[in-house]
């Protein structure tokens, strides 16, 4: 088990939010999952203004490894900051 602190803000309905949960599953990777979609009222917006502190665009998926912010899907880019060695 890979262990960093990891969060995943996603919506439910985006593709590449699956890929990214999938990608992080594979990788045996704990991590927090929050369909920003699925909120409502105040958590929603709380929740909103974590992500464009992160990502000012707010836009999905966004994920923060430890103090790495990765917008989108960029499985390179995840697992670096996962510090997992691609396999060449």
């Amino acid at each position: 088990m890979v262990t960093n602190e990891t969060t995943l803000y996603a919506l439910s309905t985006c593709s590449h939010c699956k890929s990214t949960k999938k990608l992080l599953t594979e990788c045996n990777v704990e991590y927090n999952y929050i369909e920003v979609d699925d909120l409502e009222g105040e958590e929603r917006k709380a929740i909103l203004t974590d992500i464009r502190e992160l990502n000012p665009r707010c836009s999905f998926p966004t994920i923060k490894i430890n103090k790495t912010v990765i917008v989108g899907y960029k499985e390179d880019e995840i697992k670096k900051a996962l510090g997992i060695q691609n396999e060449s």
